[in-house]
C-alpha cells in the first residue's frame, strides 16, 4: 500500500482520480510587470498627469494534473498506485523542463515501468516525443511479505496486463490539455526480456491496444533520455531492469537515465538489523561518480556509472506529498561496449 492516496474516500478500494497541483516557477515578465521595469515602453498619463497602467491578465502560477490510481493493489498490479519516488522524479522533471538550458526541450524520451504515467505526462510539456512503457516479466518471482510468500508465476506477471496499461492511457486522456501542443505521447507495452528494439505488431494497433508499429521505431531509436521511478524493490526485478537497460543503452544514440527509488528497510534475520538489502543490490550494479566523469573504482567491473542528484537543489513543485528522507534520484550512464 502506497502512502499517496490524495483525496481518496475512506475504505475506498477501487480506482480514484486525484488532483495534483503543480507550481509554475516565477516568470520574469511577471516580476517586471509588478515593478514597472519594462524598458523601452512609452507610458501614458491621464489629464491629471497620473500614470495610466495597462494591466495584464493575471498569469497562472499553477496547473492541475489528474491521476487515476488505487489506494491498494496486489503485487502484480503495483503500477496502479502512486508512489513517493514517482512524485520526487516528477519534481525533478519539472525543474529540468523549466530550466531551458537543461537539454530536456525537444527530446525523445522513454519512461520504463511507468505505473500511472505521471512523470511521462509532465515531461511531454517540453519533450518532442514520450514513450510511456509498462513492463512485463516472464520469470518466476518470489516475495516475502508479512511472513507469507507470494508467488508471481507464469502469465500473471509484475505490472503486466491490460489493467495497468489501460490506466496509463486513461490518465493520458484525462490530461491531454496539459501537453505541449507539438508533443507526441504513446502508451506502449515493453517486454524487459526482449526490450530493444521492441517487437512490431503485424497490424497497426487500435486505440485499445498497446503494441508497437514500425513507424515508431525510428523515433524510438533516437531517444536520448530514459526515466524510471520505483522499479527497485526486488532483487529479481533489479536484475531484469539492468539487463533491460544494457540492451537499450548499448544501442542507438547516447542515452542517460534518471532513476528515482525509495530505500525500503526491513528487519533481516541474517543481519539481525534493519537493512535496505534491495538498495544494496541496486548499488552493486554501479560505479559511483563523485563528480561528473570521475568514477570510483570497485572490486568488480560494472557497465554503469552513476551519481546521486542533490535533491536539496530541486524545488518541490508537486504540492500534495511529503518527500521524506529515503528517496534518491540517480543519474546513470552506460559505459560498456556498444552494439
Amino acid at each position: 500500500m502506497s502512502e499517496v492516496h490524495l483525496g481518496c474516500p475512506p475504505n475506498h478500494s477501487g480506482p480514484h482520480i486525484s488532483r495534483f497541483t503543480i507550481s509554475l516557477p516565477p516568470r520574469v515578465e511577471a516580476i517586471d510587470d509588478r515593478m514597472n521595469l519594462v524598458r523601452g515602453k512609452v507610458y501614458e498619463v491621464d489629464e491629471d498627469g497620473d500614470l495610466v497602467v495597462t494591466r495584464r491578465k493575471p498569469l497562472k502560477d499553477s496547473f492541475v494534473i489528474f491521476v487515476q490510481h488505487s489506494i491498494t493493489s496486489s503485487i502484480p498490479r503495483v503500477g496502479l498506485q502512486v508512489w513517493r519516488a514517482e512524485l520526487v522524479l516528477a519534481d525533478f522533471v519539472l525543474h529540468m523542463t523549466y530550466n531551458k538550458s537543461s537539454g530536456f526541450d525537444g527530446v525523445v524520451a522513454v519512461e520504463l515501468g511507468s505505473g500511472t504515467g505521471l512523470v511521462g505526462m509532465l515531461l511531454s510539456r517540453a519533450a518532442n516525443t514520450v514513450f510511456i512503457t509498462v513492463y512485463k516479466m516472464w520469470s518466476r518471482l518470489m516475495f516475502r511479505m508479512e511472513e507469507k510468500i507470494y508467488t508471481v508465476d507464469g502469465l500473471d506477471t509484475l505490472d503486466k496486463g491490460d489493467e495497468v496499461l489501460e490506466n496509463c492511457a486513461k490518465n493520458v486522456n484525462l490530461n491531454a490539455g496539459n501537453f505541449h501542443h507539438e508533443a507526441s505521447i504513446y502508451v506502449r507495452e515493453l517486454d524487459w526480456n526482449h526490450p530493444w528494439p521492441p517487437v512490431v505488431v503485424a497490424d497497426p494497433p487500435s486505440k485499445q491496444s498497446f503494441g508497437w508499429i514500425s513507424s515508431e521505431l525510428e523515433k524510438l531509436q533516437s531517444a536520448s533520455l530514459l526515466l524510471a521511478a520505483d522499479v527497485i524493490y526486488s532483487d529479481d526485478l533489479t536484475d531484469a531492469f539492468f539487463s533491460c537497460l544494457e540492451a537499450i543503452m548499448s544501442s542507438g544514440s547516447e542515452k542517460v537515465l534518471f532513476l528515482a527509488l525509495e530505500k525500503r528497510y526491513n528487519f533481516s534475520i541474517d543481519d539481525l538489523d534493519v537493512v535496505a538489502n534491495g538498495y544494496s543490490h541496486f548499488r552493486s550494479y554501479l560505479k559511483v561518480e563523485e563528480e561528473e566523469g570521475d568514477a570510483l573504482e570497485t572490486e568488480f567491473p560494472q557497465r554503469f556509472v552513476g551519481r546521486p542528484i542533490n535533491l536539496e537543489e530541486i524545488p518541490q513543485y508537486v504540492h500534495e506529498y511529503e518527500r521524506g528522507n529515503d528517496v534518491e534520484i540517480w543519474k546513470i550512464r552506460y559505459t560498456g561496449p556498444k552494439r
